[in-house]
This record gives C-alpha cells, structure tokens and sequence, in this order.
C-alpha cells in the first residue's frame, strides 16, 4: 500500500440510511450492499422487547428494560427512537460514533420517521437514499410473492406504503428498485461518492500543506 493509500484511509465514516415501503427491495439490496463493503455495517438498535430464539444481545439487538430504556433517552444516548406496538426501539449513539471514528460505514434499516431524527442528530455524518418500486403493481405482487403475509396484511401493507413513498423528497437520493442489479450499482455508486466528500476526508488538509510547501 502506498503513503497515499494509506492517508486515504484516514476518513470519516458514513451513516446510510435506508428507507422503503415494505417489498421495494430495500432488504436485499442492504444485505448486497454489506456483502460487498467489508468496512461497512448494519447499526444494532436497542429494544425494550423480549429476545426471540436466536437472538442474541448486542448482535441482533440490545435488549434493555423499559426502565433504562428511558434513562438511556433522558441522558441523550439515542440518535433516534420510536415506539412500535407495546416496544420501544432506539439507535445508541455510542456504537455509531465510535463506527464512524474508525472509518467505518453504519447502514440504518429506519422508516422516514426515524430518518428526519437522524437527520437532527447528525446531519454531517448522514446520507437518506430511498428506494421506490417501479410501480405499485410491482409492489403488491413482491409482497405476494414473499407468502409471508395474509391478505388482510398485505392490504394494509400497500395503504402504508402511500403515505411512506410521500416523504420520498426528504431524501438525499432515491433509487427507482426496477431491476435489483441495476439499483444494487446505483447504490455503490452514491456510497462511493459520498465517501469522498471533502468533509469526511480527514487527511486532506495535512496533504494539501504538504504540497503546497514542495512535498
């Protein structure tokens, strides 16, 4: 590796954030995403709810009580939280910060909701890409084909999807997921590209010294 090489590596990471209505894709195109950027990985939320089997503490999730759950929101630990059903979920800010002062890339599998707190907290850190299907067609029948859901699911799928596609202009980028290679390369390539902005490149400044004095 060259001196240069190894300046580069001197960087901020980037938090990605991904968001999509249920069955755009977004779920496979993360789990590409991770399998191609070894330097990159998926944020761990902590949850208020019970482990299920398999699951394990700081791998899946961190399991907490809802006592120090709201001792963890009160001190200002999360990034961003919401309440699904009966359960509280967050992002810690700890284990992100210290991702990103390693250069390491964290990838946010988040909804709007949680994007527009991500976007609070840590705007100069943050790039929102939101996947779309090609069409609504398309996503019902992805749905479907998943045979996860039931009818009556699938329904109130699609009507949540109407109002989640709404804050598609919240986002910095957004992928049309027709063709999932095709949307998979469209991705790298915003990841790439934000990497290099001039903000998260650390070295810069020190090189840039060094040139200009006949480095």
């Amino acid at each position: 590796m060259s001196n240069l090489d190894e300046l580069k590596n001197d960087r901020r990471g980037l938090m990605v954030v991904l968001s999509s209505p249920s069955g755009a894709g977004k779920t496979t195109l993360t789990r590409r995403l991770l399998a191609d950027n070894p330097n990159m990985a998926m944020s761990v939320s902590a949850t208020t709810r019970s482990p299920r089997s398999g699951e394990r503490d700081g791998i899946d999730y961190f399991f907490v009580t809802k006592e120090r759950f709201a001792e963890l929101e009160t001190q200002g630990e999360f990034l961003e939280h919401a309440k699904v059903f009966d359960n509280f979920y967050a992002t810690p800010r700890g284990p992100v910060e210290e991702a990103l002062s390693r250069a390491q890339d964290v990838v946010f599998d988040i909804d709007w909701q949680g994007a527009q707190q991500l976007t609070q907290a840590a705007a100069d850190d943050l790039v929102k890409i939101f996947i779309l299907p090609p069409n609504m067609r398309e996503l019902e029948q992805r749905l479907r084909t998943r045979a996860q859901d039931s009818d009556a699911v699938i329904a109130k799928r699609m009507s949540k999807s109407e109002n989640e596609i709404s804050h598609w202009a919240e986002y910095d980028y957004v992928i049309v997921n027709e063709d999932v290679e095709t949307a998979l390369a469209e991705l790298q390539t915003i990841v790439a590209a934000e990497r290099m902005r001039r903000r998260r490149q650390m070295w810069l400044g020190g090189f840039v010294k060094t040139l200009v004095n006949g480095g």
